[in-house]
């Protein structure tokens, strides 16, 4: 057949394509970095991440109609080079390295980002600064953009520079919005020349692909009707724990 037929990847990946469409939804794009992490437990890392991506598309569409006449594209400019940059970096990475090296990768990337919300919880994150530098803009630019090719989860690298500018809630909403959507059509590139858009993979993503518009609209609904906090912190629970058994299984593998 062409499509994963394995139950337990879809154990793992339907509410990962549930929870990335809650985030998109209103509860945050944050929540998604936990979707590539619980996928890469049942299937090799750069398999979970492209089939991910026609999914991340089709969100992407209703995300720019929405979004895009509210989004800072003088930001975006500033943000892109960098960006571009670290999405190339990102293709060669996971050509060279082993499923091993990038499992362990994508395990070390998660636990960073659970220690970065950690510090946040405890008041230890560093104070929040107004700059709108070039340099600052490239240098998370590049993090965001290898980090979002890699897991899909560039949001947290692009944050530590959008958050301090302090734009407006609807304008820092937008802005991320607009900017993952360029990101997401550039990474198809290096996913092409991986040869992972075969039809197996193409075809358990248009499987998933329903989940896409339910996930946003669970997202639009619990807005208001669930604790964001409690959701957050169960969210950087599970991805503690697939962080965990992904470096685990990547130093396993390179030893």
């Amino acid at each position: 057949m062409d499509f994963i037929t394995d139950p337990l990847f879809y154990l793992m990946a339907i509410p990962a394509v549930l929870i990335y469409g809650i985030g998109k939804g209103g509860l945050g794009g944050a929540l998604g970095i936990i979707a590539v992490p619980l996928m890469a437990l049942t299937i090799a890392p750069t398999q979970a991440a492209a089939i991910l991506l026609p999914i991340l598309l089709v969100m992407d569409v209703f995300a720019v109609r929405y979004h895009y006449r509210n989004a800072d594209y003088s930001v975006i400019k500033k943000m892109l080079p960098g960006a571009l940059v670290g999405i190339a970096l990102a293709g060669v990475y996971m050509q060279a390295v082993s499923q091993a090296g990038l499992k362990l990768t994508i395990g070390v990337l998660s636990l960073w980002f659970c220690g970065q919300y950690l510090l946040s919880l405890l008041g230890m994150a560093r104070p929040a600064r107004r700059r709108n530098n070039t340099l600052a803009a490239t240098l998370w630019g590049g993090v965001s953009g290898f980090s979002s090719t890699t897991i899909h989860a560039g949001g947290g690298p692009a944050s530590i520079y959008l958050l301090p500018l302090r734009l407006e809630k609807v304008t820092l909403v937008a802005t991320m919005a607009v900017f993952f959507a360029m990101l997401n059509v550039v990474k198809l590139i290096p996913y092409a020349a991986l040869g992972e858009f075969d039809a197996n993979n193409l075809s358990t993503a248009l499987i998933l692909m329903p989940l896409a518009p339910i996930g946003v609209a669970l997202g639009v609904k619990l807005l208001h009707r669930v604790s964001q906090t409690r959701i957050y912190q169960l969210c950087y629970l599970f991805l503690f724990l697939s962080g965990v058994k992904l470096s685990v299984d990547g130093i396993d593998g390179l030893l």
